[in-house]
């Protein structure tokens, strides 16, 4: 196992907290902490047993390494935290931003690493925490708590939404002290002046390929293989590219559809998260995915029934999977 040299902490991060530190969460704080920041991890009892007497096992493409990090079970974890990676489940937005709310500190930077494209709103309409949107690119899972597995990418896309107001402190904006702060992880971490386009272009391609994977149990490889399943989800991304025109957002270029096909190959025999929450159980992304887009869709009159087919498959799997858990120890993309 390799031995990291040390970087500097910077002045932003005293201490950083990841509320819901799954697979995700779990990879981003986890690489925090090896350039030495103190990382609470705020997760479910197991995941805070396994890490209390582990240490987080960082099971990368580059390195594999136990790093040290404080685990907490409970969300008034996040006090004194200067910077909360707000990691959880969609479906989990409104009573975790309540939950924390009480709690945070008055200059904490809340950053939603999350999928979807309306967390940020939901997470202010249910709590006032006004967070920092971002757009995550890993592949990234954890096959038993506190291992964390790594496949493939690992970075993050920050930016503030127009027309919000940057307060005229001294110190430096938001965005660039976040970027910053993973910096010294070397987590490769870009600013955008349009971080709600960086946000759909993302969106759209979880959209396209996660529900797929988790309907045909097939990884990301094999379902960008098929001539069907590409052609699916070809025009699943394009329903939703028609959706956020008609949204008023700045979409992708022509030809960026079959450019993402073939880099959706790349990933191999990562399985999607949704693929992953269905396997073990659990509840999906699938409303803040394709059911974000078919009631978007009907809102702006934009016909999305490859989405809506999608999206009824994965309520009807998810219905079946309840209380039926399984394990895989592959990759789950976010």
């Amino acid at each position: 196992m390799s031995t990291p040299a040390q970087t500097n902490v910077v002045p932003a991060a005293k201490r950083v907290a990841v509320m819901g530190a799954g697979a995700v969460g779990s990879y981003f704080g986890g690489m925090l902490a090896r350039a030495g920041v103190p990382v609470t991890m705020i997760a479910r009892g197991a995941y805070v047993e396994a890490v209390r007497r582990d240490g987080l096992f960082l099971d990368t493409v580059s390195f594999q390494e136990r790093v040290a990090v404080e685990a907490a079970t409970e969300p008034s974890a996040v006090r004194d935290a200067s910077v909360v990676l707000f990691c959880v489940k969609g479906q989990d937005n409104e009573a975790t931003a309540r939950a924390i709310a009480p709690h945070l500190a008055a200059d904490a930077i809340v950053v939603s690493v999350q999928n979807g494209v309306d967390n940020v709103e939901r997470i202010r309409a249910a709590s006032g925490i006004d967070a920092l949107p971002a757009v995550v690119y890993v592949a990234v899972a954890m096959p038993e708590p506190g291992h964390v597995k790594h496949s493939g990418r690992g970075e993050l896309v920050v930016g503030e939404f127009a027309g919000r107001s940057v307060s005229a402190e001294s110190q430096a904006p938001r965005t660039e002290q976040i970027a910053a702060l993973f910096a010294s992880a070397k987590v490769p971490c870009r600013i955008s002046q349009d971080i709600l386009a960086d946000m759909w272009r993302k969106f759209i391609t979880n959209c396209g390929a996660n529900a797929v994977s988790a309907i045909a149990q097939a990884s990301y490889g094999e379902i960008a293989r098929y001539e069907t399943s590409r052609a699916l989800m070809s025009r699943v991304v394009e329903e939703s590219i028609a959706v956020g025109r008609a949204a008023g957002v700045r979409m992708p270029e022509a030809g960026f559809t079959e450019k993402w096909l073939e880099n959706l190959g790349k990933f191999g025999d990562a399985f999607s998260s949704t693929e992953q929450d269905l396997a073990r159980g659990k509840r999906t992304e699938i409303e803040s995915l394709n059911g974000y887009i078919v009631r978007r869709g009907a809102e702006l009159g934009v016909a999305t029934p490859s989405n809506f087919a999608l999206y009824a498959l994965v309520k009807v799997l998810e219905e079946k999977a309840a209380g039926n858990e399984r394990a895989r120890p592959a990759g789950a993309a976010q």
